[in-house]
């Protein structure tokens, strides 16, 4: 007889719902928290998506307001507690650091060549503007002890700062004065955590998002200025970065002709190709079937052969060179692809693009030539060099047999995923984030968030060199890590502040944590922008950028990119980050010890 507990072992308890109405509907939302963030980023993107005046939240925002609101009514209207387990938040923010470092890779030391100073200077413009604020802003205030630390890590939303201010209460650093418990002072950290980072989240993304236009700016125009600068003019992606292999426009166009010319009956294939390489020969049909073409065939009359060329040759000499145009759907029916290949031959290293034919590489067209992760100028006398990677365009049998000559794989585009590398590459960066070196009793580590990035930044750059590494990875599939790791990350996160803030909705405190907490949040940011962009010169969108990541507002980050339609924002992003995750900590312990 059947055990009826088994079933109960294998599926998820289902806990049961007593109340009933908007209780019962509040109460399966902490029965079932999937149903709470769904739920939340269902009707936070829709929210967000929503534009008055041409002004909106976007979906990270409005996923944290949804999410705030339904713990803060839980919590006061039915005494119910939302409390999801962290570790889920923490693994989806990052996949969306990683999925950002892929995205922005290639650009990033480019970034730090050409504005590495501002980028510094606008960190540490933000974090002692933030701190100056926060600090003295208590003390004007009034408040009592913790606050000032609850007001510089919630406005600057690194929650490690309440783990160093709560440090140096445990540790003995900082004592207490008469009258007030190290419980008490705890406490009030928390709740200026919790007021002032709701607050400066939701009004740091509308800021950033529009900081640009509030000086006069066309994100989307600066967006694109910014790619180009920082492309070094480049016109094609990088290999291994979005869009790398998307055919997209191109001059050449593919036409079959019936060979009827003297000049082109009984030549071999490979014999043709040389005479003619700017309309090489990529199928052959006789008596309608396909004739292989790695055997070279000799071309007989009244065959059917398929080029593809620049259509001024096809329209002006073709027609007349091989003969009368045909529609047969055998030999206009080839898939065109396009492939980046990994110069592994020093027997083509030195020759120039016009000279492929000459090494049997037929077929295909050369679209782009990169090295050293940078595209260089293309045409008929560029010389190739081993190591270089060149994408070519082409059949899939044409393709392989170039890479064959190249010395290379040939790397198509692809719909798999890269689980291998992102797991291996997230460990070893979250293992660096994780290294934490103590400097008189304080600890400092680069973040889990910080390495994740950065390891993602690792592998697009030496995909870029070599597209072998680990590539190419789906647009589509890494769009989806970034945009859902990072909401999913704020619902959670909203399930679990919201009922915090109910415990500092009192007295002229939460006037005080509000005021104070918002200026420390937008002023560095708005000030450091200015000087990004007056005295430093940056693009408006690179300026923006650098002042989000001085912030450590990842969501600020997604709003800008999302306005800019670009993620060229990001390239300054992690130097001003890690810089000043280092720095909050240094201060938020400061701010702990002269309370």
């Amino acid at each position: 007889m059947s055990n009826p507990t088994v079933v109960g072992q294998i599926f998820d308890k289902i806990e049961p719902v007593t109340a009933s109405g908007l209780h019962g509907f509040f109460q399966l939302l902490d029965n079932q928290p999937i149903v709470f963030i769904l739920l939340s980023l269902a009707l936070g993107t829709y929210i967000g998506n929503r534009s008055i005046k041409n002004i909106s939240l976007g979906s990270t925002a409005g996923t944290l307001l949804v999410g705030v609101v339904l713990s803060m009514i839980a919590q006061s209207a039915y005494d119910i507690t939302y409390a999801i387990p962290g570790v889920l938040s923490t693994f989806m923010l990052l996949l969306f650091m990683y999925a950002l470092g892929l995205k922005v890779g290639p650009q990033f030391f480019a970034g730090l060549k050409k504005g590495g100073l501002a980028f510094i200077s606008i960190g540490v413009i933000v974090w002692s503007l933030n701190w100056i604020i926060c600090f003295f802003g208590a003390k004007f205030a009034g408040l009592a002890p913790g606050y000032a630390t609850g007001l510089i890590s919630g406005s600057y939303t690194i929650t490690a700062i309440l783990g160093v201010g709560q440090g140096a209460l445990s540790s003995g650093a900082y004592i207490p004065p008469s009258g007030i418990t190290a419980e008490e002072v705890g406490a009030n950290m928390a709740a200026a955590y919790a007021v002032s980072y709701v607050l400066s989240t939701v009004g740091i993304i509308l800021l950033i998002r529009y900081l640009p236009k509030i000086f006069g700016y066309n994100s989307a125009e600066e967006a694109k200025a910014a790619e180009a600068n920082y492309n070094g003019g480049a016109t094609d992606p990088l290999p291994g970065a979005p869009q790398a292999l998307t055919l997209g426009f191109s001059p050449y166009d593919l036409r079959a002709f019936y060979v009827t010319h003297k000049n082109i009956v009984g030549k071999s294939i490979s014999a043709l190709v040389k005479e003619y390489p700017q309309a090489p020969i990529l199928r052959l049909v006789r008596s309608g079937a396909i004739v292989d073409l790695s055997d070279g065939p000799i071309v007989q009359l009244n065959d059917i052969v398929t080029v593809r060329a620049n259509i001024h040759d096809l329209i002006f000499v073709d027609n007349e060179l091989i003969g009368p145009e045909a529609d047969d759907q055998l030999a206009r029916n080839v898939p065109i692809e396009v492939a980046d290949i990994h110069i592994g031959s020093h027997d083509i290293s030195g020759q120039n693009i016009h000279d492929l034919s000459e090494f049997g590489i037929g077929g295909v067209t050369v679209q782009a030539l990169f090295r050293a992760g940078n595209e260089i100028p293309l045409g008929p006398k560029t010389q190739i060099s081993f190591g270089d990677v060149i994408r070519l365009a082409g059949p899939d049998v044409a393709l392989n047999m170039a890479g064959q000559r190249l010395g290379g794989r040939v790397i198509l585009p692809t719909m798999k995923s890269e689980i291998i590398y992102l797991a291996v590459a997230m460990v070893i960066g979250y293992l660096v984030g994780i290294i934490t070196v103590r400097i008189a009793g304080i600890p400092f580590a680069l973040g889990t968030s910080a390495g994740c990035i950065l390891a993602g930044i690792a592998v697009s750059y030496f995909r870029s060199r070599n597209p072998e590494f680990g590539g190419p990875i789906h647009e589509g599939a890494r769009s989806f890590l970034q945009d859902f790791g990072l909401n999913v990350f704020v619902a959670v996160l909203a399930a679990n502040v919201g009922p915090k803030v109910i415990t500092a909705l009192h007295g002229d405190t939460l006037l005080w944590l509000a005021v104070i907490g918002i200026a420390g949040a937008l002023i560095p940011p708005l000030v450091a922008f200015w000087i990004g962009v007056k005295f430093f010169k940056l693009n408006s969108i690179i300026a923006d950028g650098a002042a989000t990541g001085a912030r450590n507002s990842t969501p600020g980050l997604n709003a800008i990119m999302e306005e800019a339609k670009s993620s060229v924002a990001a390239i300054p992003y992690p130097v001003s980050y890690a810089l000043t995750t280092v720095l909050a900590l240094i201060g938020g312990y400061i701010s702990m010890i002269l309370s």
